[in-house]
């Protein structure tokens, strides 16, 4: 199945995607699951497939405002130099000689930096080294409690997305933390759906795109992580519990902007495209924030 999350009559609506059309869940179970983190957490697919069978829709998808694929999750954890390519490229630009990590190196985002499928992604006027990542985005299914396994990770997957968790470079090297640089409002584009995880069968092998106006810039396969979706939910679950509707983004490939020689940092008027095998395409428009 493919959920979307998305604005209706000022209210937050989410639904199942059937061909073109929207079958619009939250009016038929919101009684029992008022939004989507309920419906994930609440195990509300079965019910869903029955509705979705028997339903044609109630909106065409391309006339929505898409939200992020979950609007207000709890947790957004990040994935950093989790491409061998990704580590080269970046030791060859900051003149440094970073091997990767044992255990993933782990950052957070909050969930105003996200933004949805077809939504513009905003420039800060602070900077413009705007820069593009393509990662899958996983969505966590259940709480996880401490200490979960590789094995039996994946048992706690919902379901997977696109993300194009860009940043502001300089903002990333003010100091050790990069977070600043990963959290600037609306930076981050997600979706155009999650899809649910019995549709996706292998996450850890999948073919993923970045396309600026067109061009290739970054193609990797997520089997080239140095650290598998499982590994991270092992690692992370040793120190904190993953709660549904949690998102994790995976890591970037090489061909990041600011590792280019020339530097290519995204500007108003690009395109940018997330293309991820069995999901689908994210698309967004950079625009200058509008402040």
């Amino acid at each position: 199945m493919k959920l979307v999350s998305f604005e209706h009559a000022n209210q937050v609506h989410y639904g199942a995607v059937k061909g073109n059309k929207v079958v619009d869940l939250g009016v038929r179970m919101g009684a029992q699951y008022p939004t989507i983190i309920d419906f994930i957490a609440g195990d509300g697919l079965a019910i869903a497939n029955s509705i979705v069978e028997t339903e044609s829709g109630d909106f065409n998808y391309e006339d929505l405002t898409l939200l992020p694929v979950v609007p207000n999750p709890s947790r957004i954890v990040c994935v950093g130099l989790n491409y061998r390519d990704h580590i080269n490229e970046a030791n060859r630009q900051l003149n440094r000689t970073d091997s990767g990590f044992e255990r993933p190196m782990i950052f957070a985002r909050w969930p105003e930096s996200l933004t949805g499928h077809r939504r513009p992604i905003f420039r800060p006027k602070v900077s413009h080294q705007f820069d593009f990542e393509a990662e899958l985005l996983v969505v966590i299914g259940k709480d996880t409690g401490r200490y979960v396994k590789a094995e039996s990770a994946l048992d706690y997957v919902f379901g997977y997305s696109c993300m194009n968790e860009a940043c502001l470079r300089d903002y990333q090297r003010h100091s050790r933390q990069i977070n600043p640089g990963k959290n600037f409002e609306k930076t981050g584009g997600t979706g155009p759906w999650i899809v649910t995880a019995d549709d996706l069968k292998n996450p850890e092998s999948l073919d993923i795109e970045m396309r600026l106006n067109g061009l290739t810039m970054q193609k990797a396969n997520t089997k080239e992580m140095i650290h598998s979706v499982a590994q991270v939910i092992e690692y992370v679950t040793e120190w904190m519990p993953f709660r549904a509707g949690d998102l994790i983004a995976s890591g970037t490939m090489g061909g990041v902007g600011f590792a280019r020689d020339p530097q290519v940092f995204m500007k108003p008027g690009d395109v940018a495209e997330v293309i991820i095998e069995g999901i689908g395409t994210l698309r967004n428009v950079v625009e200058d924030e509008r402040i």
